[in-house]
Order: C-alpha cells, then sequence, then structure tokens
C-alpha cells in the first residue's frame, strides 16, 4: 500500500470520525473559548504570521498551532480535540497539499459553516510549483498499475519563499479584517510593517546570494526548499523530494550525490533541522576528500510550543538560514 492510498484510507477514516466527534456528548477535553474569535493554524510559519498581524489585539482571539509537538506535515493525522477545534474555528489556515487531504474531508462536515478558509496553495494560484524529480534523486516507489488519478502534486513547503510570505499574510490580513473590522486598520498596519521587514530580509537575501562564488545546494536528505532556492537562482541536488516518505538513499544515489560534491568542488552537504544526518555522511564518505562539512537549513517543519515559548519566530529562523547560506555558498 503507498502513501497516497493510505492517506485516503485515513481522511474515510477522518470523516467518519468527524460524523462522531460532533455530536453532543462525544467524549473530547476541547471546548472553545467563550468571547473569543478562533484561529487554527495547521504548521508554526502560519501561527507566527498571525500573531505578527494581529500585534495588540491578539488577546481578543483563541489561536492554534495544530503541528506543535515535532510532528511534521507529512505524517500529521488530527487528534479529536483537533477535529473539534478545525470544525468549530472562525478562520482555519491550511497548506492545501496532499499532505493535507484530512483537511478536505473535515472541511466538508465542519460545524461552523461561516468558517473562513486560508489555502495556501490556493492563494499562491499559478504560482504555485508541482513537485519535481531532480537529476540523481531518489524516486519513490511507482504507484499500484492504474494508481495514476490525473491529480498535479504541489510542492507543499510555500512557507520556505519570503515573497510568498508577503502574499500569504495579506491574505491573513484580508481574513482577520473580515472577522473583525474593529481592528482592520490595525491589521493594515501591522501588515505593511511586517512586510517591510520580510521585504528587507528578501534583499539581504539577494545580496549575499548574488555575491557568493557558489550557487549550488546539495542536501543528503529530503528538499523541501525548492522555492527558496528558485526565489535567488540557486541549483539543487538532493536525495529525495521534499515530500518523500523515503528514508534510505540508495547506492546510485549516493554515488551521483557523491561525485557531484567532488565535481562542484562542494565544501557542505545539506540537511534540514530534523535528519540524523546519516545520508549526508556516507555521501561525504564516498567523496574523494571526505572532508566537507554538514549544514542545516531550518525548514520549519518541527517547531513545537516549547521552541515558541523560547522565541522562535519565522523572520529570526529565516535569517539564521541566511547566515547558513553565507557559509554554505562561500
Amino acid at each position: 500500500m503507498n502513501r497516497k492510498q493510505i492517506r485516503r484510507i485515513a481522511a474515510i477514516m477522518l470523516a467518519l470520525a468527524l460524523q462522531i466527534t460532533i455530536l453532543p456528548g462525544c467524549s473530547r477535553s476541547y471546548e472553545p473559548e467563550e468571547g473569543k474569535l478562533s484561529i487554527v493554524c495547521t504548521i508554526f510559519p502560519q501561527y507566527d504570521w498571525v500573531r505578527q498581524i494581529l500585534g495588540d489585539r491578539a488577546e481578543s482571539f483563541e489561536l492554534a498551532l495544530l503541528l506543535n509537538n515535532r510532528i511534521d506535515l507529512h505524517s500529521y493525522q488530527p487528534t479529536v480535540d483537533d477535529i473539534v477545534r478545525v470544525s468549530t474555528c472562525d478562520l482555519f489556515i491550511y497548506v492545501g497539499g496532499e499532505s493535507d487531504g484530512w483537511a478536505y474531508e473535515l472541511l466538508k462536515g465542519a460545524a461552523n459553516k461561516d468558517m473562513i478558509v486560508i489555502n495556501l496553495l490556493g492563494v499562491l494560484g499559478d504560482s504555485a510549483k508541482e513537485e519535481e524529480i531532480l537529476e540523481g534523486m531518489e524516486e519513490e516507489e511507482p504507484e499500484d498499475e492504474g494508481g495514476y488519478d490525473g491529480e498535479i502534486e504541489y510542492d507543499e513547503h510555500v512557507w520556505l519563499s519570503l515573497r510568498n510570505a508577503v502574499v500569504f499574510c495579506a491574505a491573513i490580513a484580508e481574513a482577520l479584517s473580515s472577522l473583525d473590522a474593529d481592528g482592520a486598520e490595525q491589521y493594515r498596519n501591522n501588515l505593511s510593517a511586517y512586510a517591510a521587514l520580510l521585504q528587507a530580509l528578501d534583499i539581504e537575501y539577494q545580496a549575499a546570494i548574488g555575491e557568493a562564488p557558489v550557487k549550488t545546494l546539495l542536501f543528503g536528505d529530503r528538499f523541501p526548499f525548492r522555492y527558496l532556492t528558485d526565489d535567488y537562482g540557486l541549483t539543487p541536488y538532493a536525495a529525495f523530494s521534499g515530500c518523500s516518505a523515503e528514508t534510505e538513499a540508495g547506492f546510485d544515489t549516493i554515488v551521483f550525490l557523491a561525485n557531484k560534491v567532488d565535481e562542484l568542488g562542494l565544501k557542505t552537504v545539506m540537511v534540514t533541522e530534523s535528519a540524523d544526518q546519516s545520508i549526508a555522511a556516507t555521501i561525504i564518505n564516498n567523496t574523494e576528500y571526505k572532508n566537507q562539512r554538514i549544514l542545516v537549513l531550518d525548514a520549519m517543519q518541527s517547531v513545537s510550543s516549547s521552541d515558541i515559548q523560547n522565541g522562535a519566530a519565522y523572520l529570526s529562523i529565516m535569517e539564521s538560514n541566511l547566515n547558513v547560506l553565507r557559509e554554505a555558498l562561500g
């Protein structure tokens, strides 16, 4: 059974669970907070963007982050409390890709029919990028015979572009203004200030990468950074696609990437924050000099509630990523 089939079965089970959960008297611990508008975000970047745009009006809202315990987008399945939160919230923000199959089913039976929904891939529209297989990349097991259903699979990691973030924040500010007309002017002002910071960091990225002698990133890991590398004209290589469920790279993939390191004279091999780095180490051990460093780019797929309490923020993580890129491309 492949990944897509598993998700479809999970979506059916979720739809059944939703019908049971919304019945009075069902066992659940979450109850909406009286007198507050409710916002549910699936991933950390959305959550932080909402915080920035709400500003001082945050106390008027109940803001929840679903993926807050280091489970990433690709392996998440909602709990009963999550189902109730989403079904009853006033604003729901999700990515909208294949990994969010559970959300489509849930929204069909949501209790709040007036809910505002922001689908990030939907907001991007024609600017959304299809999932691609890079040269040398490990391909996933093919679908069963007849399994191709004509659906386009989009790269879900849309938040890793500062330029996309500006677009998403504008959509969030508009949604908040619809929910809370009294705060509309403040939301516009907060959006303007925050968008200026995002755009300033984008300019820093352009300058740093434009001056860098190296224009290639090689990942001994999944590759969720297509939107970022496309923004700045970087050439990527990787062991797996961004949404791959594979955990072991084959011999051909390792050899291809190791040879590419040697061919290009790369001094670093990249991984994401959740990688165990074993594949990156194997690639390095198969290079000529075996002296490359492993550097970590943060894809923000495993931000926890404790990280948030300790000050994690989208902008600061993207600033840290720029420092890593300076080192990797120097």
